[in-house]
């Protein structure tokens, strides 16, 4: 007599949450790096076609290029498999989105595009929105996008560069910011969106979008509030839309405007909505813009599980039918259930480089590991360009709701400049 045993997939049952993958990646990442198997750095620096062939595509280089693949492709997967994605998919995904982002590099590369201060990141944005929308994107590809991952990977690897000390400073002054902006800017959208006369569901996700962290935000909203996956999408569709003309047009506003790097970090980093598209827009700043935006957003983030406990509170107690439902009471849970994990391991990083390696250690290890965030970052500009779809805006019949997140955001944009002024200058 034969007896069948029921085999379970591990991938099926085994699943992390997104923040503690970043932290196990960028710690393996970290750790490969400082046990002697740094990441691969290729020359992507061109002047003219002599140099394109004879420097970039020559074979040593293209070799050094393969191994990035390999380094990154494995390391992706490790995350695939973590969060429980398809690993078919993402083998046949991750390829299409490493060769267009190595395009973008080689066009940034150029000396055209050097003297134009024209970064990677614009260019992988570019070919993704170009290819997004004018070709389309079939069902399996845009699942395997995973934008959110690749962005957080690099934030972790950017604390292995950010003194500790830098945090310390420039977050106090964030958090300061960011519970002005939070306040002052949520409860103008809140205003706008009742005089408007936009439903209550879509009230909420816009207000905390446009005031928090942009999508995080409204998916923490969507889920306090047990929110309609319709309108949560569209409101999706508002951040990460209007989070392009801003990422590449308030860095050239700043500049006209005579801003410090700090102020004008402080300025990207508490005004756009996506933690991606602050990076952008730091990275085409300059270094210490890079880092004050991505500390003072990730002040405005830590704020997101506060928040969700609040619209909790209020759904609940002002009696929605929704918060009828079991589960939906609020408690202190909530507010650790929504912090941003990923935040600790950038935290850890920059402890690490800053007081327990020695010097020479991480003179050795941190031309790599830059190298290495700065690919994450344009992998991850790549799928945004891919996943942003320009027709989602016009789907909702009523425009309501848009006029609300522009009003909105335009009110974001320059209180946040008068803050950042006078916090950072």
């Amino acid at each position: 007599m034969s007896t069948a045993v029921k085999t379970v997939p591990v991938a099926s049952t085994f699943s992390l949450h997104e923040d503690w993958v970043v932290v196990v990646l960028g710690a393996l990442l970290i750790g490969l790096s400082l046990s002697g198997l740094p990441f691969a750095v290729p020359v992507f620096s061109w002047d003219s076609a002599a140099d394109l062939t004879g420097k970039v595509l020559s074979p040593a280089n293209l070799q050094l290029i393969l191994t990035q693949f390999v380094y990154l492709a494995a390391v992706g997967a490790v995350g695939a498999w973590l969060t429980n994605r398809s690993l078919k998919n993402y083998a046949l995904g991750f390829p299409i989105v490493y060769l267009l982002t190595l395009v973008a590099l080689i066009a940034a590369g150029s000396k055209t595009a050097r003297s134009l201060g024209l970064e990677a990141v614009i260019f992988s944005l570019l070919a993704g929105l170009l290819i997004g929308n004018l070709l389309g994107l079939p069902d399996w590809l845009r699942a395997t996008l995973s934008t959110e991952l690749f962005v957080k990977i690099g934030l972790v690897l950017l604390g292995t560069s950010v003194i500790f000390t830098d945090i310390l400073k420039a977050g106090s002054l964030g958090l300061v910011q960011a519970l002005v902006v939070v306040l002052a800017v949520w409860y103008f959208a809140f205003w706008l969106c009742r005089r408007l006369g936009v439903d209550e569901e879509l009230t909420m996700m816009i207000s905390s979008a446009v005031s928090i962290c942009g999508v995080s935000a409204a998916i923490a909203t969507s889920g306090a509030i047990k929110g309609d996956a319709k309108k949560l999408s569209y409101v999706i569709s508002l951040v990460l839309i209007t989070a392009i003309p801003m990422m590449l047009l308030m860095p050239y506003a700043a500049h006209w405007l005579g801003l410090s790097q700090q102020v004008t970090g402080a300025w990207l980093g508490g005004s756009i909505d996506t933690t991606g598209a602050v990076v952008a827009s730091g990275t085409l700043v300059g270094e210490e813009a890079l880092k004050i935006s991505t500390i003072v957003k990730f002040s405005q983030n830590v704020l997101l599980g506060v928040a969700a406990f609040a619209i909790s509170m209020y759904w609940t107690y002002t009696q929605h039918p929704n918060a009828t439902e079991p589960g939906t009471k609020p408690t202190l849970g909530v507010i650790w259930e929504r912090f941003p994990k990923f935040v600790l391991g950038f935290v850890a990083a920059s402890l690490l480089f800053s007081f327990v390696l020695a010097p020479e250690t991480t003179e050795a290890v941190k031309g790599g590991l830059k190298s290495a965030q700065g690919l994450w970052f344009a992998l991850a500009f790549t799928s945004i360009g891919l996943e942003t779809n320009f027709k989602d805006l016009f789907k909702h019949e009523n425009k309501k709701p848009l006029y609300a997140f522009l009003l909105a955001q335009t009110f974001n944009i320059f209180i946040t400049l008068l803050i950042a002024y006078f916090l950072f200058r």
